[in-house]
């Protein structure tokens, strides 16, 4: 697993000497040495690389990558250009074109967000293929939970969208009354007509960013 390097290394450093991680580091490896897994490994943190921690002014929360060839690349809900628009990104499209009235694009590129301070962080940071959820269990959630409990501290408004009931465990560590949590139905087609159409997270991120003195994001992906 490559090394983070940016402002999150400091805050991060105790979960490396920690047992479960030392536990978590072998079964890793070992997986990637015998069997197909995603992200490739060079893509695993890129959540961290790609958003330093003082960067971060909205956390979206995953369950674990996608599971099938080409698509993870390290940030939840996001896959590479040229990869076909997962379920999941096509509701979350639809919503932001509802809510905001952003175009929907032709790919499902999701760095922009990352680039502009959104945390794409799955709970889980690998995933055997074609084995939705085959990694839980292994160490990563009390990795990151250690990452939202950093987050919690941060004394600056952030905004936390947890969708469906996975994401939300992570409210349990959310009590910093600087920031805002919106909680929906998951976009999964499966859910998406249990709250998530209208929930409007978009413009409720925006309007509390802008509410604190924080330039607000642009959420419209562009076409490739």
């Amino acid at each position: 697993m490559p090394a983070i390097t940016n402002d999150w290394a400091e805050y991060l450093k105790p979960e490396y000497k920690k047992p479960y991680y030392k536990k978590l580091f072998d079964f890793v490896g070992q997986a990637y040495a015998t069997e197909t897994v995603y992200p490739p490994a060079d893509d695993i943190f890129n959540a961290f690389h790609t958003t330093p921690l003082s960067h971060v002014k909205c956390v979206i929360i995953g369950q674990d990558p996608y599971h099938e060839p080409g698509q993870a690349h390290g940030l939840s809900f996001s896959v590479k250009p040229g990869v076909t628009i997962p379920p999941s990104l096509v509701n979350i499209y639809q919503e932001l074109h509802d809510d905001l009235g952003c175009k929907i694009p032709n790919n499902g590129y999701l760095e922009k967000w990352a680039d502009q301070g959104v945390l794409m962080l799955n709970a889980v940071l690998t995933v055997q293929a074609h084995r939705a959820g085959s990694h839980q269990g292994k160490g990563w959630e009390h990795f990151t939970d250690a990452a939202i409990r950093i987050l919690n501290e941060q004394d600056r408004p952030i905004v936390f969208i947890l969708w469906g009931a996975y994401a939300q465990k992570k409210a349990a560590f959310l009590n910093n009354p600087h920031h805002l949590i919106l909680k929906s139905a998951h976009p999964s087609p499966l859910s998406v007509y249990r709250g998530f159409w209208g929930s409007k997270p978009f413009s409720k991120t925006n309007d509390f960013l802008v509410a604190n003195g924080v330039e607000p994001i642009d959420w419209q992906i562009e076409d490739i």
